[in-house]
């Protein structure tokens, strides 16, 4: 029986684990290479000890991202401090972000139906209370969540642009009869549009997006995105070509 990813390599542009991604698509015929655009780091500074400890102090503890949830506890860790001292209610955006919140101890307050800020903010319950959040955020993270909900940010990890693997990207994309690019994020857009598409058009490879923010800079730069699923996940974008979505 043929299987639908069968000749299709996938291509990631972002800082996934790929481990249980490259199973499924194998599994299914296809096969996947990573090549990042972009790298995370934390941002460490010399008040965070003191910040850890007035995080506690908050109504909310608002998070949109594993990368945000993970540099976060390090900090904790740091302060010799574990999630039962802190008992802020706590609000995830995406099922992974969930997840890590709760394989850390934590549990899920809130969560909104769609995994973008902005439904975020429509959606969130304490949106016309008085409420002391504090959106636990990342260098490149949209000021939405913040002018929304009037509330604090601390920013504890960089996204940092990287052109280390442009080369290979280039090179591997030429070799492969049906190239399909997944990307997370703005960042890896940007990067790829710069150093990738002036040599290789957008039209030779199958365009995929995590979220209509990377969708709408995508289009920006004059990419037709063929792969948005409704729910924000890698996974989700998986499961879309599998089901043989081509436009």
């Amino acid at each position: 029986m043929p299987k639908p990813l069968a000749g299709k390599t996938i291509f990631l542009t972002g800082t996934q684990k790929i481990q249980t991604i490259a199973e499924q698509v194998e599994e299914y015929g296809g096969k996947v290479l990573a090549f990042p655009l972009i790298t995370i780091q934390e941002r460490i500074s010399w008040d965070d000890e003191e910040r850890i400890c007035n995080s506690a102090k908050y109504d909310w503890l608002i998070f949109t991202s594993q990368n945000a949830v993970e540099h976060y506890m390090n900090k904790l860790r740091r302060a010799n401090l574990s999630p039962s001292a802190i008992s802020c209610k706590i609000a995830a955006v995406g099922i992974k972000t969930a997840k890590a919140l709760q394989d850390e101890g934590f549990d899920i307050d809130f969560m909104p139906t769609i995994f973008s800020a902005d439904r975020f903010v429509q959606e969130f319950p304490g949106n016309a209370v008085d409420v002391h959040c504090l959106f636990l955020r990342g260098s490149l993270a949209k000021s939405t969540i913040r002018d929304a909900l009037l509330c604090d940010e601390w920013t504890v990890y960089e996204t940092v642009e990287t052109t280390e693997h442009v080369g290979a990207l280039a090179e591997s994309l030429l070799q492969e009869k049906e190239p399909v690019v997944i990307f997370a994020s703005p960042s890896a857009v940007r990067i790829y549009a710069k150093y990738i598409v002036p040599d290789l058009h957008w039209r030779y490879v199958t365009v995929a997006s995590i979220g209509h923010i990377t969708t709408a800079v995508l289009k920006e730069y004059g990419a037709r995105v063929d792969v948005q699923p409704s729910v924000y996940t890698m996974q989700a974008v998986i499961e879309r070509l599998i089901g043989g979505v081509s436009s």
